[in-house]
């Protein structure tokens, strides 16, 4: 299969990629963009490990400081953290973009938080997910504009899981890639720059699951996907059907690990985050998994490489 159905023949072509998007110019880049503070370490995270240390640059945008989120490692609840929680999480990132490798940029705008009861109560004012669409675009388009990656990771149209705040930074990142190579949109943010690959993460797959969860009992150990397979609606579709690209990156898995864990605040290390013995995710499922939405360069599919199609045409631009 081509990717022929997923470029965009309105924008692909000469005078498109005069106006950025060119991969000749220094390593190829990529961005990933995220709502939260240890978003980036539970998704793609390995991905990440494994371009940087191939001599990609990626950069990780972070929409919001986290600062609602609870406290939800046990060792880490005491006094005075929740009351310092946005200059914790701030320095959590900070040691998690260290470990991966990544640089990394603020958005700066306020976590939602996620509302919980029946009914939910409204989302608190000046949060994100209530913000100005139209000026968010434009500060993620000026963060584009300027980094210039080549291909960007985000999350699909469902936020990966219905939080508000991952929905909204759906709905800004590909909002953005659309408007960042047009020079009229947004002419303040900055000279055009086309992205040339869009991409959602799919990590959390009812196939890579119940593949866990099999593999776990065969062993006779603890599953934590038992409940949630048994829970899992027939009303929400496997996001891994959508599967175009699955990345090897078994090899980063102890560093997606250590990042995750420098988000002390979020993440127990009893969680079920580390339940699954890493010989046996090497075993079962080695990859990461993404969706090509949007292409400018050719490849063919299924792919195994978010940069598929980028660093041939990188290549016959150098030769020419």
């Amino acid at each position: 299969m081509s990717t022929s159905e997923l470029l965009r023949p309105d924008l692909v072509g000469a005078e498109r990629t005069a106006a950025g998007g060119s991969p000749d110019e220094g390593p190829l880049r990529m961005m990933t963009v995220h709502a939260h503070p240890d978003d980036e370490s539970s998704k793609g995270a390995a991905t990440c490990a494994r371009y940087v240390d191939e001599g990609r640059e990626v950069v990780v945008v972070t929409c919001t400081g986290g600062e609602r989120g609870s406290i939800l490692n046990p060792a880490m609840n005491r006094p005075g953290v929740l009351d310092d929680m946005p200059a914790i999480r701030r320095a959590e990132m900070a040691r998690a973009a260290e470990i991966l490798g990544v640089s990394h940029r603020w958005l700066g705008y306020v976590d939602s938080g996620l509302p919980e009861g029946d009914p939910l109560p409204p989302l608190p004012e000046g949060c994100f997910a209530l913000g100005d669409l139209d000026e968010q675009v434009g500060t993620l388009v000026a963060v584009i504009r300027e980094l210039r990656p080549h291909v960007l990771v985000t999350y699909d149209e469902r936020g990966g899981y219905p939080h508000p705040d991952h929905i909204r930074c759906h709905e800004i990142s590909v909002a953005a890639f659309d408007a960042a190579g047009d020079p009229d949109r947004y002419p303040e943010a900055g000279e055009p720059w086309q992205p040339l690959k869009l991409y959602y993460s799919h990590g959390f797959s009812r196939a890579r699951m119940e593949a866990f969860h099999a593999a776990l009992l065969e062993r006779g150990l603890e599953s934590p996907y038992g409940e949630w397979l048994a829970n899992w609606s027939s009303d929400t579709p496997d996001p891994g059907a959508r599967v175009t690209t699955r990345v090897q990156c078994a090899d980063w898995f102890p560093v997606r690990d250590k990042a995750l864990l420098a988000h002390a605040t979020q993440i127990d290390p009893e969680s079920r985050w580390f339940l699954v013995p890493e010989d046996l995710q090497r075993e079962v499922w080695p990859t990461e998994d993404y969706e090509l939405v949007r292409s400018f360069v050719e490849s063919s599919l299924p792919e195994d490489d978010l940069f598929a199609g980028i660093e041939v045409l990188a290549q016959e631009r150098r030769a020419s």
